[in-house]
């Protein structure tokens, strides 16, 4: 095994917390959000070659974690659909008819947009680039900053919203 493999599959486990909190939001289940992140890791480690270095690792992972999710929920809403054999072919949705109370989690989103509001423009605008997928050159590119300074707001603003929402850590939705 390469040095650069071990560097690349140490930089992948750095990201389980992050990807936890994202899995959870999408999964809004603890066990689904796990399998969730042992197959986007498992994704990412096979496909190590498709990565291209020096770019956002971590946005390049919620990608495949939001791709997966997708094509799971895709596969699961398919596989509960039925073909109505009579003569107009109807198609039966199987959907269970329970709903969920999902008022707590409506509510962390809720505290989780307005911690990112409350960041200052110099913060928030990088954080919300990187978070929608964008690379650091390119934020440095259209903010017509240093990539330094881009760097360190980001990681300044996960800092802020981490000590703001530290209430959550221990939550599971």
């Amino acid at each position: 095994m390469k040095n650069s493999d071990i560097i690349f599959k140490d930089s992948v486990k750095d990201q389980y917390r992050s990807l936890r909190g994202f899995a959870l939001k999408l999964t809004q289940n603890s066990e689904d959000a796990n399998d969730l992140i042992q197959e986007t890791m498992l994704k990412a480690l096979n496909n190590e070659d498709k990565f291209e270095k020096g770019t956002n690792l971590s946005g390049w992972l919620y990608t495949i974690m939001r791709n997966i999710f997708i094509n799971n929920y895709r596969r699961m809403v398919k596989s509960q659909t039925f073909l109505d054999s009579t003569e107009n072919q109807f198609f039966l949705n199987n959907i269970n008819n329970a709903t969920r109370n999902r008022g707590e989690a409506n509510l962390v989103m809720k505290e989780i947009n307005n911690a990112i509001n409350d960041l200052s423009d110099n913060l928030k605008v990088p954080f919300m680039m990187s978070f929608r997928g964008y690379k650091y050159e390119e934020i440095a590119s259209q903010l017509s900053i240093p990539l330094g300074t881009v760097k360190i707001r980001i990681h300044t603003a996960r800092q802020k919203l981490k000590e703001k929402l530290n209430v959550y850590n221990s939550l599971s939705f």
